[in-house]
């Protein structure tokens, strides 16, 4: 391949490589956030829950119905914790797979350009000299 068409792969490997990184972060963020909730959601729960006092019956369903909608909220929170680590382990491939990529573009481009160097010195070594060589005058005068 000529260096300039593995100039041009090598840039848009290079786009892909941080579009790749970019979505590993928003998906590492997705996990953190997440995570947040779930906690958030877990320490709602435990503050719902029934404690000491003069509370009525009605006071002890009420708190009994919003902590089943807090646990049922927890499992779908649980749930989507699941997928984003699961986004963020296929993004995180994702991103090593573009690196390869880019990895090896480079790699092409480096040995195009030490077999460019070698012809540049192999031509240099067969073409012919530059003046005459006299006989037996080694160096120029001073």
């Amino acid at each position: 391949m000529d260096n300039k068409k593995l100039q041009r792969i090598h840039r848009v490997r290079t786009l892909q490589l941080g579009l790749a990184r970019a979505e590993e972060t928003r998906a590492h963020e997705q996990v953190a956030s997440e995570t947040a909730l779930s906690q958030r959601i877990a320490q709602l729960a435990s503050a719902v829950a029934p404690g000491e006092g003069s509370g009525a019956a009605v006071s002890f369903a009420a708190m009994a119905h919003y902590r089943e909608k807090l646990h049922r909220n927890a499992e779908v929170i649980a749930n989507r914790v699941r997928n984003a680590a699961a986004e963020a382990t296929r993004a995180a491939e994702a991103t090593r797979s573009a690196k390869r990529d880019q990895t090896a573009v480079e790699k092409l481009i480096a040995r195009g350009e030490a077999e460019a160097a070698l012809r540049a010195i192999r031509a240099l070594q067969d073409a012919p000299p530059t003046r005459p060589i006299k006989q037996g005058i080694r160096h120029d005068p001073c």
